[in-house]
């Protein structure tokens, strides 16, 4: 398994908070803890701070998944999934939470909020042209498949 080197500085929020972290060996993605205690009311969101800011490599992201735990019991899921941490950001990570379910959700300092994934970015170069090649598919879409 190959591992990169991302560089992780405290805030002051964040001084007494387990780092992000791999809660089993098979685990893809490290756990991320809440700074603050917060509620979000059924139906908001809210940007809940962690603490930390990153320094990640060039050619890499960090992407922002929801926990499944959450997703199913509370309705509290990630919006923007995955977000994306880039490279060049060097702020503290925010998760943008949603309250799907039809109760108030309590958020406590410490509370596993998210999860981190590291994954290496490709860039594209766009060519413009005139028509596009055909495919069997062509332009159906949002359900076209018949799935």
């Amino acid at each position: 398994m190959t591992a990169i080197r991302i560089a992780l500085k405290r805030l002051p929020n964040g001084a007494d908070l387990p780092l992000p972290a791999y809660a089993t060996a098979g685990a893809a993605g490290m756990d991320v803890v809440s700074a603050e205690t917060c509620e979000i009311r059924a139906g908001e969101r809210r940007a809940v701070a962690t603490g930390f800011a990153l320094a990640i490599p060039d050619g890499y992201e960090v992407q922002v998944r929801p926990r499944s735990g959450l997703a199913l019991k509370h309705g509290v899921t990630c919006l923007n999934t995955p977000g994306t941490i880039d490279s060049d950001y060097r702020g503290e990570v925010k998760v943008i939470l949603a309250n799907l379910g039809a109760e108030t959700f309590t958020i406590a300092r410490g509370d596993r909020i998210a999860q981190l994934v590291p994954a290496p970015v490709l860039r594209a170069e766009l060519a413009e042209v005139d028509d596009l090649d055909a495919t069997a598919r062509g332009d159906g879409g949002f359900g076209s498949t018949g799935r």
